[in-house]
């Protein structure tokens, strides 16, 4: 059995990596905002995800995180945030914690993240792990994802993780009136359709922006 890594040469060897994420699969694929590509190579999405997969943690695919979810592909995260076209001063709410891989990214490029999670365990283990990494505007919430969260609205933009049949009027609700923005995935659970929706002139204006495939968005707090 070889000896684990000085955590030096740990750290390098997930920074080369990460770089090759964002080279290849990111910039590579055609995404262009700076600021997401500057953030992405900052967040080390190895923290964000167990032990037994941190070897694969820059690789372009989901991987299991505990509770039947998953850390999403680092390409979709990468379109989502970028179609939010994020601005430094915006307060965003994010639905789907999961690992606070995306929470962490968000706070990265945004004044202030409210984020909900419906499972206990994985909303402790993400304030848990978002605290330590130094991060101070993040507010992680138990709760139904569906329903929002009401009292830090109205948000600039919302980041919708989790796949819904229907985008859920509270979201829609809890959207800033003009320039608001809402990235779902919209569909069935064998595929969606990622739909950016945008509040312009008090009407709501839906671009579809590809395929993709996420787990589905559950009511409940889950307690």
């Amino acid at each position: 059995m070889s000896a684990p890594l000085p955590a030096s040469a740990e750290a390098g060897w997930f920074a080369t990596l990460r770089q090759r994420m964002v080279d290849h699969d990111l910039r590579g694929r055609g995404i262009a905002d700076e600021r997401v590509l500057g953030a992405m190579l900052r967040v080390p999405r190895h923290e964000f995800v167990p032990e037994a997969y941190r070897g694969q943690a820059y690789e372009d695919h989901p991987l299991p995180i505990g509770e039947g979810q998953t850390i999403s592909q680092p390409y979709i995260v990468a379109i989502m945030l970028e179609t939010l076209a994020l601005q430094l001063t915006d307060t965003v709410l994010e639905v789907g914690t999961g690992s606070g891989y995306a929470t962490a990214l968000l706070a990265e490029l945004v004044s202030r993240v409210v984020s909900v999670e419906r499972y206990p365990t994985l909303a402790a283990g993400a304030r848990q792990l978002l605290s330590g990494l130094g991060y101070r505007n993040v507010n992680v919430v138990l709760g139904d994802g569906s329903e929002g969260f009401p009292a830090g609205a109205p948000y600039d933009a919302i980041l919708v993780s989790a796949a819904t049949a229907a985008v859920p009027p509270a979201l829609l609700a809890q959207l800033r009136e003009e320039g608001g923005r809402l990235i779902i995935p919209v569909g069935p659970a064998e595929s969606q359709l990622l739909q950016l929706i945008r509040m312009v002139a008090d009407r709501v204006v839906v671009t579809s922006c590809g395929a993709c495939r996420f787990v589905p968005l559950v009511s409940g707090t889950g307690v």
